[in-house]
């Protein structure tokens, strides 16, 4: 199976720093060995999703509303982003979960909605530093995995933990492995042996062109959600140069 690198913009560029980011990402992006989509701000998606048309770079949006219209103002609907070119939609986000107090069953809806808009749901879980000191991490994945994650569910998940997002800290080999060793079980557990045992697992946290090749010839590592190293297309192709062919 090809391995994905995603890369989340988050809240950065103006339009024009979004379109050369793009097509210097798609310079490229030729021939490399694994899959690649970029999640760029909302308001840069039509732009970015014209701009990387014909190219083997993928687009996807940040969030969706859980609605698929209404009076959700300066919320997106799902069918507004695949209207626009999105493919994918990154959801649950740590900053999402913290900044915006999303709950696991909100990320759920949202998954739903996603999924019937033609979207493929990223769904991220991840502990805190004070919740893996407590030995609380499996714990808490578990559950977001519980509660985020419908039981038809057909996409793709993200460990990032939160420690490890924006800190240039990340995870040994060895917590990756077993974090993600413990999240194929519960996908097994959760969907049954087939969609649970081949559903990418991504790691995110601090990736970076130096780490990359080790992080993602860990098992049960599917590919990368990268943050700061993909705003930068130098550092993002590097990632991905890294990545496992399928």
């Amino acid at each position: 199976m090809r391995q994905l690198i995603a890369g989340n913009w988050k809240m950065h560029g103006l339009s024009q720093d979004a379109l050369d980011l793009a097509r210097g990402i798609a310079a490229g992006a030729a021939g490399l060995g694994c899959d690649l989509l970029v999640c760029p701000p909302s308001v840069h998606v039509a732009a970015v999703a014209r701009a990387l048309a014909g190219t083997p770079v993928a687009v996807g949006g940040q969030d969706c509303h859980a609605a698929v219209q209404g009076a959700h103002t300066g919320d997106v609907a799902a069918p507004m982003l695949r209207d626009i070119g999105a493919s994918a939609v990154i959801l649950g986000h740590s900053e999402r979960r913290q900044n915006h107090g999303e709950t696991d069953a909100q990320v759920r809806d949202k998954v739903l909605a996603a999924v019937a808009a033609g979207l493929t749901p990223i769904v991220c879980v991840g502990e805190t530093a004070a919740e893996r000191d407590a030995g609380q991490e499996t714990t808490v994945v578990g559950r977001q995995l519980t509660g985020s994650l419908p039981a038809e569910f057909k996409g793709v998940v993200a460990y990032e933990p939160v420690w490890a997002i924006g800190t240039g800290k990340t995870a040994t080999d060895a917590d990756v492995a077993a974090m993600h060793a413990f999240i194929r079980h519960e996908l097994r557990r959760l969907l049954g042996a087939s969609v649970g045992g081949a559903t990418l697992i991504l790691y995110g946290g601090s990736v970076r062109p130096a780490n990359a090749p080790t992080l993602l010839a860990v098992p049960d590592v599917g590919g990368a959600l990268v943050g700061g190293a993909s705003l930068k297309a130098e550092d993002f192709l590097g990632i991905a140069r890294a990545a496992k062919a399928g």
